[in-house]
């Protein structure tokens, strides 16, 4: 059955009879707008939107994958303020042509992904549209404490890593070549494995900024670079580099270091730290901050490929 067939009213019944509810939702679907409980008394709020051929491609993710991701680009973004994921809205734009069964595991991918934060899809819209499109707005909850902000690293910070980088880059660059191996990293780039927990961990310890890795390491830390007007140098020996990566790199002509540095989409958290902060086992401490201004590599420009992701590039 098609979107047509169904009809937007039909469609959007199917859809939400298969979506959750989670403790902080107050009212969900089915009213002129959701009511979320806001425990803090403040909320976060980010958006992101995934176009087909553009952010995904429906021949190398299963609907169910592409909910995962459309959740993950902006549950991450709460996480990197420090807060927890409350709620989610999800706008659809789809072809009438398009199966109805597509649009309900689209839920189901989104629905799961809330579920691993505690929260839930609680309204959206639809339309027709000659391009699929998901558009995401996620709100969040700070739990009493300040937001971690992009402002607020110093020189003698160290820079530290949350979460896997270069995974979901190598995986997009073996799809594009028309290979479906190693599944490692076909996996990461269809369903992002994000560390939600460290936002809030990071704002405990005392992170002075942070940021989730959605377009690539250097060029994310660029932003934290720019906005706290200080320098960040990466050690390139911080990160190992799986053999299953290496394998690929090799095989394909790429150094995988393009993939780890400047590779996006896994949705790691990055974030700077005072010196002498007792971070354990789960941050990867990759650099320092110091007097300056860019993003540097074992003291050099990054000169191997772009940054990382840019629209209208």
């Amino acid at each position: 059955m098609s979107v047509a067939s169904a009809g937007e009213f039909g469609l959007i019944a199917k859809v939400t009879a298969r979506l959750a509810s989670a403790p902080t939702t107050l009212l969900g679907p089915g009213d002129d707008a959701a009511l979320v409980a806001a425990p803090d008394g403040r909320v976060i709020a980010c958006t992101d939107v995934l176009v087909e051929g553009r952010h995904f491609r429906r021949d190398w993710s299963s609907a169910v994958e592409v909910g995962h991701r459309a959740a993950a680009a902006n549950l991450a973004d709460v996480a990197a303020m420090g807060g927890v994921a409350t709620a989610l809205l999800v706008a659809l734009c789809a072809p009438p042509d398009l199966d109805v069964s597509w649009a309900e595991d689209l839920a189901d991918g989104l629905g799961a992904e809330c579920e691993l934060v505690g929260a839930a899809v609680v309204g959206g819209d639809m339309s027709s549209s000659p391009v699929l499109t998901i558009a995401v707005t996620a709100l969040g909850d700070l739990g009493g404490r300040a937001p971690v902000r992009r402002d607020g690293a110093r020189p003698g910070d160290v820079v530290a890593l949350a979460g896997r980088v270069g995974y979901a880059a190598a995986g997009c660059t073996v799809l594009s070549r028309g290979f479906r191996s190693p599944k490692m990293l076909v996996e990461a780039y269809r369903r992002p494995q994000v560390p939600y927990w460290a936002g809030p961990a990071a704002a405990v310890l005392g992170a002075t900024s942070m940021i989730d890795v959605s377009d690539g390491l250097l060029q994310d830390l660029g932003h934290i670079s720019r906005a706290s007007g200080v320098a960040i140098d990466i050690k390139r020996e911080a990160f190992d580099v799986p053999p299953a990566m290496r394998d690929a790199a090799s095989a394909l002509g790429v150094d995988p270091y393009t993939w780890v540095l400047a590779g996006g989409d896994d949705h790691p958290l990055v974030a700077t730290f005072p010196a002498g902060t007792r971070l354990g086992e789960d941050w990867l401490v990759i650099g320092a901050a110091r007097e300056g201004e860019g993003v540097t590599v074992n003291g050099r420009a990054f000169l191997d490929s772009p940054l990382g992701w840019e629209h209208f590039r």
